[in-house]
């Protein structure tokens, strides 16, 4: 939403910023190894890492619930985004620069350091569409991608010698790995910035944000790759959503798909960020043809999917399998996929939604429906054939029969939604509980009803029947609209009802709470767990948005009512995540930010409400979501909170005199001096809060 001018990069030849810097070894990184921090006042409490392993999937869904509960929720609330400041710490008030400074940037760096710094992945050098284009125009992959890029610079009007430099473009990402760098950080100065601060050389040259290749678990998981495929989508739209000027470089809203023909006007709400987002829409084109074309599982061996439209379940399942195990080619600098094997066969959940909400997302984008009239203007312009290839025209009517191959973004991502979309419905709906269950083993159906899942389906189903039937999705997926009224949009919504209603029959228990879960035949586990709180305030939520029932938003409002009473510890400001425990992990974490955005968007007391409990006051919500942020993100000190490190967008400037590792004093570490001997990225970490004796 923001011009961030330092993005601009050095002028350094475009072949080399896409290939791995060479000659990185990895040292030992130890917790004992940490530079010596600076004091801080004793805390009655801890927040203590307790695993450095980053975990793709959990981080990837979290950071997006920061993105919605950051900008988004503030622009909402009718806050002017233009007064935030990161140089103006908690400014013009904390929760203020808490969603939209910290929540929202901590989440777009952590996209940013998965798809384009840390190497966790194969190499998009090695992507299907880039090997299709390159065998087109006769020249190697790595020529065809510099070319590439060069011609999206062009529509965004970005220079074309300012591309970040030594990046790593991910194809696909896997499922872990270890976020330490294996290599000093360069933060010498590449440009001055304001005052006495400058802009440090990694910034503009990822050539020492590596993560070791050795310690990736080298996995390919539909949640983890699901999960980063959300953060890029949500990102894309959002940096491509509108148009900008070339000479002023202003933001356009655009009248009609051709205004990028004005010599004057380029896609792009800016031109870095129009830049970010072909990034991001280049890299998700390749995934989702990588995935496509051999990443689903028919029973018997790894296949390609066919015709989303025309796919039926009742003739054999063809779904994406939980995991494949990579082996590498051996190019450290351009890694590829040697061979792949399966290694977990089961379709779960947690899998399944976690890629029908991104491509949801992204068939908003790219959806060319001649009767869908809520498409943004530059949406059409980015996929009218250039930049990206538009979709046959058999492939937008409503009639299945005539559809045609096509590897275009929006025929290849409705391929891959409608399988997901009909694969939840077929293996994990179990039709006489109207019930999601966890698993499907390929043959038969699990019995357990997870409530964090099953809420989060409900969520994910929500997001798809508004994508289906042409309604906003994205940032806008709130709004209202007029919609195409599709059979898997209605569908979408009989699914959701039922689930619903099973939260309220079966999974609310004598004190309020939501029910851990539900084992089908047996009845419910009723174990604390606030997963199970924010799955089913998530879930009925989803469900009052898309049919519009007020039962579902009363039962919604009571389980946060009786969440708050239960679980929130008022002296150490956070939940409990379980009996008598405070364990977070990035899921958890994920869904308290989402859980207070609704909080206050659709659950908070208005006037109609015959009941105004004060936990559903809009200032008592913003003040737990600002003190919780405080507490488990950021931590009490440098070496606790869940947020690894953090640099300059979030207000942590790097000073031409004196030492640079807090200067923001948010107990956040510059990423060069938290957890390790050469520090760690800016992901988030899992944590255990406890009160001192």
């Amino acid at each position: 939403m923001k011009n961030r001018a330092w993005k601009r990069a050095a002028s350094i030849s475009m072949t080399g910023s896409l290939l791995f810097a060479g000659g990185c070894t990895e040292d030992s990184v130890k917790k004992e190894d940490s530079p010596k921090k600076t004091s801080e006042a004793e805390k009655p409490y801890s927040v203590s890492v307790t695993d450095y392993n980053f975990d793709t999937a959990g981080n990837m869904f979290a950071y997006a619930e920061f993105e919605l509960a950051g900008e988004p929720l503030l622009e909402g609330l009718g806050v002017d985004l233009d007064i935030l400041d990161s140089k103006k710490v908690d400014q013009p008030a904390k929760f203020d620069y808490t969603a939209g400074i910290e929540a929202y940037e901590y989440s777009e760096e952590a996209m940013y350091e998965v798809v384009e710094k840390s190497g966790l992945g194969l190499h998009l050098i090695n992507g299907p569409v880039v090997g299709e284009m390159a065998k087109q125009k006769g020249k190697e992959a790595p020529e065809m991608l510099a070319e590439r890029y060069y011609e999206l610079a062009d529509a965004v009007g970005y220079p074309k010698e300012e591309i970040f430099t030594n990046m790593f473009p991910t194809l696909i990402e896997y499922s872990k790995g270890d976020p330490h760098y294996i290599e000093k950080v360069d933060t010498e100065e590449y440009a001055s910035g304001d005052g006495d601060t400058y802009v440090p050389n990694y910034q503009v040259n990822f050539k020492s944000l590596r993560w070791g290749r050795e310690k990736m678990d080298k996995v390919l998981n539909p949640a983890a790759y699901g999960g980063t495929f959300l953060k890029q989508a949500l990102w894309a739209g959002d940096f491509l959503g509108g148009y900008h000027t070339v000479d002023k470089d202003e933001e356009l809203e655009g009248e009609t798909p051709n205004d990028d023909q004005d010599d004057n006007i380029r896609l792009g709400v800016s031109s870095p960020d129009g830049m970010q987002g072909m990034f991001l829409v280049e890299g998700i084109w390749n995934k989702l043809n990588f995935i496509k074309n051999g990443l689903f599982y028919n029973g018997k061996e790894l296949t390609s999917a066919g015709f989303g439209s025309q796919y039926d379940p009742s003739k054999g399942f063809v779904f994406l399998p939980h995991k494949i195990e990579v082996e590498e080619d051996g190019n450290e600098m351009m890694p590829n996929a040697k061979s792949m094997k399966l290694s977990d066969s089961r379709s779960l959940l947690n899998d399944q939604w976690l890629m029908l909400w991104p491509a949801s997302e992204f068939y908003g984008m790219t959806d060319q429906r001649p009767e869908n009239k809520n498409v943004a203007p530059s949406f059409h312009a980015l996929f009218d054939s250039n930049p990206y290839p538009s979709a046959p025209k058999e492939n937008l009517d409503r009639d299945p029969a005539n559809d045609i191959a096509s590897t275009d973004p929006y025929t290849v991502n409705k391929d891959v939604l409608l399988h997901v979309f009909k694969n939840i419905d077929a293996m994990h709906f179990n039709k006489e509980a109207g019930a999601f269950v966890t698993e499907n083993d390929g043959t038969k159906q699990g019995n357990y009803v997870d409530t964090f899942q099953a809420g989060y389906t409900v969520e994910s189903l929500r997001i798809f029947q508004r994508a289906i039937d042409g309604l906003p999705v994205g940032y806008a997926s709130g709004d209202a609209a007029e919609g195409l009224k599709t059979k898997e949009g209605e569908r979408a919504k009989e699914l959701i009802k039922a689930q619903a209603d099973f939260i309220i029959n079966e999974l609310i228990m004598d004190n309020g709470l939501a029910a851990k879960g539900y084992t089908i035949g047996t009845g419910a586990d009723q174990a604390v767990s606030l997963q199970a709180q924010l799955g089913a305030i998530r879930g009925l939520t989803a469900a009052y948005l898309a049919t519009f029932d007020d039962k579902y938003r009363e039962a919604a409002r009571g389980i946060y009512v009786a969440m708050d009473e239960n679980l929130w510890d008022d002296e150490l400001k956070s939940y409990k995540t379980g009996k008598d425990e405070m364990k977070y992990d990035a899921y958890t974490v994920g869904g308290v930010a989402a859980v207070f955005r609704v909080a206050i968007n659709n659950l908070s007391n208005n006037d109609s409400d015959k009941e105004q409990p004060a936990p559903l006051e809009v200032d008592v919500i913003t003040e737990k979501y600002t003190d919780f942020f405080d507490r488990v993100i950021d931590g009490p000190s440098l070496e606790e909170g869940m947020q690894a490190s953090e640099f300059w967008d979030t207000g942590d400037f790097y000073l031409k005199k004196g030492k640079s590792e807090n200067t923001d004093n948010d107990h956040v570490p510059q990423i060069q001096a938290g957890h390790g001997k050469y520090g760690i990225a800016p992901v988030l970490l899992p944590v255990e809060i406890t009160k001192k004796h």
